[in-house]
């Protein structure tokens, strides 16, 4: 049951708790092989309200007048307070064997072994702080799980195959607002297609106002290509350690692209347009704009190591021996 508390919502003063980074989780799964997942049961509702708000959830049905006394959805503040205390009744785990995502509770381990000891320490918590689990959803010492629309195993990160037969399925857009729902969904998977942005570009202009809804050739074109690279998707390592990082990094008059590695497995996938002021740059600027890109946006993997950068301008490797740097250079 979901109640309309928009009048209630304008009221309350929002608390702004954000979501974590998905890769950051995953990248916390270096070196796992077993896993366990649970779903806790009717989750916002084992929060209650407080004494004096129980009068703010309020609302009539034909049969009589109810007031909620555990925490109900459509409340602005719902997701936040619940992910806060999940967060909190967590934290002695969170980052060595246990990832939280709103309900989702996820363990894992090295080994066996290790995995018997780190359920029975989740299991213990969970009845010690009176949270109730969906047995019917808990999955125990399995090899390869699902979470998150990833699957996980000692291999690395899948596209989940559910999600693949849906997009095998899927129609070509006659709106901008089906185009917006696919690149929605195909977006949340760029970091597995090489050049995501530019194989969608056609396709994206038609996510602006005022835009003219046209698909043409180029478009239809585009859209099979998405789905055809969504549906093979390869397999993501993850990160072992921090050594050995290598970046290839590479640019066109449509965009930029780069590719993460460790030791000859590919880590991630990364790539945007260009902007429109950048279209002007000399093909030098260009170059390094790439590799700028491609460092900022895996900074907490590279931040600090010694990596190693291919680029196919072979102007570059000289910029350090240079007097003098352009603006942009610096």
């Amino acid at each position: 049951m979901c109640i309309d508390y928009r009048e209630l919502n304008k009221l309350t003063v929002k608390n702004h708790y954000p979501l974590p980074r998905i890769d950051y989780l995953f990248d916390q799964l270096q070196g796992s092989s077993v896993y366990s997942k649970d779903d806790l049961r009717t989750g916002y509702h084992q929060l209650r309200v407080q004494e004096e708000d129980i009068p703010k959830t309020a609302f009539r049905t034909r049969y009589s007048h109810y007031e909620f006394q555990v925490m109900p959805f459509g409340l602005t503040n719902a997701s936040t307070v619940f992910r806060d205390l999940m967060n909190r009744v967590c934290k002695p785990y969170l980052d060595k064997f246990v990832i939280v995502f709103i309900d989702d509770i996820l363990i894992y381990s090295k080994n066996e072994k290790e995995h018997e000891e780190h359920l029975r320490q989740i299991l213990e918590l969970l009845k010690k702080e009176e949270l109730y689990a969906k047995f019917s959803k808990y999955e125990f010492w399995i090899p390869k799980v699902q979470f998150l629309g990833h699957v996980i195993d000692k291999q690395g990160i899948h596209v989940d195959p559910a999600k693949i037969e849906f997009v095998k399925d899927w129609a070509s857009p006659n709106s901008p607002t089906e185009i917006r729902q696919f690149l929605g969904l195909a977006g949340y998977y760029r970091r597995f297609i090489e050049g995501f942005l530019k194989i969608a570009k056609p396709m994206t202009k038609f996510t602006q106002k005022k835009v003219k809804f046209e698909w043409g050739d180029k478009q239809k074109a585009a859209f099979q290509l998405s789905k055809q690279k969504l549906c093979s998707a390869p397999i993501l390592a993850l990160p072992e350690g921090s050594e050995d990082f290598i970046v290839y990094c590479d640019v066109s008059n449509k965009g930029l692209g780069a590719v993460l590695m460790q030791r000859e497995k590919v880590i991630s996938y990364a790539s945007r347009q260009l902007k429109i002021h950048e279209k002007n740059y000399m093909t030098h600027d260009f170059k390094l704009g790439a590799v700028v890109f491609a460092l900022k946006i895996w900074r907490h993997y590279l931040y600090g190591t010694k990596c190693t950068v291919f680029n196919d301008h072979k102007s570059l490797q000289h910029i350090l021996d240079q007097k003098e740097l352009n603006m942009r250079q610096r």
